[in-house]
């Protein structure tokens, strides 16, 4: 009866030791997130389901995935992962060989998503030109496709994981009502302060399409300013006119990117600068509202607050 009291003893003396500590428990299913978004509505079907973990790769680091090239950390993620949820839409283009070589299985987010074609499909880049795709990938910044992308994140989970796909089921119906939430709070905030006619955006990434259809306000134009991808003289000249016909009160540029065109037509016409997020990268703790896909929920509400503030009849927003 005494030894497994010892034992008992000497094991809790070796955990009390430096370096001594119980190992963690390994996740029985590892779930890869190629972008930002994606990570934030896996996490929400992930929520609770035990031994579930999931993770992103680097790309937040960047703003133009098409120049992305895997880090060490990335490779490693991918190494271990059981499955890779992906963007789709031509978007990882520097994951192919990656994917070639890897046994996990695959969801695609972009499934049953309406696509727009891309109005920068080729930028001028030196002699040779720099193709991004014939599709623009950058559905998410629609809420009613981010909530494609969580279903479909949904569904995917349940089939590789069919013994929690109840739980799967619950997480994704509850993602739904916060981006819903999210998309009708959007309309709100835009129908409140924007004037009826608005004259229309000038943003520094085309990508914005999704998010100018989904309420109803023209994109003028983009200024592409991603590395061998800035906007020609030419460009600028026809943007400048573009700000002095339409009375463009500002024209936005990406956050953490480069505003240098931006601020050349700005001293042009006497409009303002102002940046706004594609929600490529942001937190990682969990909202303590609505979990990970709450952050979602404030970087767009955000985005809304921000062209109201420059645009319509509210207040410019603090920094």
């Amino acid at each position: 009866m005494k030894r497994p009291i010892l034992f008992s003893f000497l094991a809790a003396l070796l955990l009390a030791l430096p370096g001594c500590t119980v190992p963690a428990k390994e996740a029985r299913l590892t779930v890869v997130c190629t972008t930002y978004p994606i990570y934030l509505f896996a996490s929400s079907m992930a929520e609770g389901v035990e031994g579930v973990e999931v993770e992103r790769l680097d790309t937040g680091s960047t703003s133009c995935l098409h120049d992305y090239t895997l880090s060490m950390s990335d490779m490693k993620k991918l190494e271990r992962a059981d499955v890779i949820a992906i963007n789709g839409a031509g978007l990882e283009e520097f994951l192919e060989d990656a994917l070639q070589t890897s046994s996990a299985q695959i969801i695609d987010c972009s499934t049953g998503v309406e696509l727009l074609e891309n109005l920068s499909h080729h930028h001028e880049d030196g002699e040779e030109g720099h193709d991004h795709g014939h599709w623009d990938p950058h559905y998410w910044m629609d809420p009613a496709n981010a909530r494609t992308m969580a279903a479909n994140l949904g569904t995917g989970l349940s089939g590789i994981d069919p013994d929690h796909a109840a739980e799967y089921e619950s997480n994704a119906a509850k993602t739904d009502q916060i981006l819903l939430q999210v998309q009708e709070s959007a309309r709100e905030l835009l129908d409140q302060y924007l004037p009826q006619g608005v004259s229309g955006l000038i943003t520094f990434h085309d990508g914005f399409q999704y998010f100018a259809r989904a309420f109803d306000l023209p994109l003028l134009a983009s200024i592409e300013e991603e590395a061998g991808s800035e906007a020609s003289a030419r460009e600028i000249v026809e943007i400048t006119e573009l700000v002095k016909e339409y009375g463009i009160p500002v024209i936005f540029t990406e956050v953490n990117g480069s505003d240098a065109n931006a601020k050349a037509i700005s001293r042009e016409t006497g409009c303002r600068v102002a940046q706004l997020t594609m929600i490529m990268d942001g937190p990682d703790a969990s909202d303590p509202e609505f979990g990970r896909a709450g952050h979602y929920f404030q970087l767009y509400r955000d985005i809304c607050s921000i062209i109201n503030g420059f645009c319509g009849e509210g207040t410019v927003p603090n920094g």
